[in-house]
């Protein structure tokens, strides 16, 4: 399965229902329902998408042992999609224009060209019924009955769409992603401090250069942005305090910037760059980029918390975490080492949620003032 081995990517999203409290044998028979080659939920351009198991792309065989881990539900969902040779359909087409030409005499009427275009199609299309031309994909699921969220393995808005609809009709509710804004609002309840987040707007980090409007933000409602001001926080934390940060739960979370960095100008005027190296905001061209008003969009990141160490590629707005590489695990039973790994995930989950909660405390309080002054300083080299 897709979050049992390897590299871990997820993106987050609530439940619009109640927890599910103890997955049991129905929840598994909700699925088997709507498994894929069953039950599909089609689409009118052809797209066919069931649920799987998560052995391999076939395995619709959905039982307790394998499914229902450390009172996680572990499943994905699989995409079909028709996508018939261009260049065999041709051929076909000029086969059945050439049949035609012999018949009539080598006079062809427009008719004729409709007829061997509809030929040629049908000929594809039984052909296809055997799935040759069949491209399935899969997209790892992860339903955490103790936070009521869902990990999805996607940073892919059509996947994601395919898979809101197919968990509608099977568990009979949707869930909402958990983006940097609306997880920030969600954090801010328990400091009280939702007030701030509402009141939220684009920080002039360079004052005449930073817009009023984010480029790549929908409406003036959405918080999005408040993932993009992160970024560059832990950026500003790293270079003029140190790379630890106390969390409210009183543990330490050690953080570097490493690996990869996307920038982008957020009035959408000077386009996107991206840089790789070991340390990329150590980089002349990085401080650069941030003087001229760009905003960070993506960056590579190393996580320390409880001796647990982590490494991913973190994404602004979704907060998507990608690519992660976990810490290797202890047990060595293969149960133990499932149940392990399920709480890994948690663990992981839980300090990015913290690292987040350190910034929201100080930009949605009275602190920010005299922290983005701070920040417009390091800008510019004081």
């Amino acid at each position: 399965m897709g979050f049992f081995s390897g590299r871990v990517s997820f993106m987050r999203f609530r439940i619009d229902g109640p927890s599910p409290g103890l997955f049991g044998p129905e929840h598994l028979t909700r699925l088997a329902q709507r498994s894929a080659g069953r039950q599909r939920l089609a689409s009118a351009d052809g797209i066919e998408t069931g649920w799987i198991a998560g052995d391999h792309i076939l395995d619709t065989a959905f039982t307790l042992e394998k499914n229902i881990i450390n009172e996680s539900l572990q499943f994905a969902l699989r995409v079909d999609s028709l996508k018939l040779p261009a260049d065999l359909l041709l051929a076909y087409y000029h086969a059945e224009l050439q049949a035609r030409s012999g018949k009539s005499g080598g006079r062809l009427q427009p008719r004729h060209k409709r007829e061997a275009k509809a030929a040629a199609r049908e000929r594809l299309e039984n052909e296809a019924k055997d799935g040759r031309f069949t491209r399935r994909k899969s997209v790892p699921v992860l339903w955490d009955a103790r936070s009521n969220e869902l990990l999805v393995g996607t940073t892919s808005p059509t996947a994601v769409d395919q898979l809101h609809s197919l968990f509608e009709h099977t568990f009979e509710f949707g869930f909402e992603p958990l983006t940097a804004g609306t997880l920030g609002y969600r954090l801010a309840e328990s400091r009280q401090q939702t007030r701030g987040v509402d009141d939220a707007r684009p920080s002039p980090f360079v004052p005449g250069t930073s817009p009023a409007e984010v480029a790549w933000i929908p409406d003036e409602d959405n918080r999005d942005f408040l993932g993009n001001e992160f970024f560059l926080w832990l950026w500003f934390r790293s270079e003029s305090e140190g790379d630890t940060i106390k969390a409210r739960d009183g543990s330490e979370i050690a953080f570097m910037l490493t690996r990869t960095l996307t920038l982008e100008c957020p009035r959408g005027q000077t386009g996107r760059e991206t840089i790789s190296s070991d340390s990329p905001t150590r980089l002349p061209e990085s401080r650069r980029a941030i003087q001229s008003g760009k905003w960070p969009r993506k960056i590579g990141i190393v996580l320390v918390r409880h001796d647990e160490q982590y490494e991913g590629t973190w994404h602004a707005e979704t907060l998507a975490f990608t690519s992660c590489k976990m810490p290797p695990g202890k047990e060595e039973a293969e149960r133990a080492r499932l149940e392990e790994r399920i709480d890994q995930i948690r663990h992981l989950v839980e300090t990015l949620d913290l690292l987040y909660d350190a910034f929201g405390k100080i930009r949605h309080g009275d602190a920010w003032s005299a922290e983005l002054t701070r920040m417009q300083k390091w800008l510019h080299g004081k």
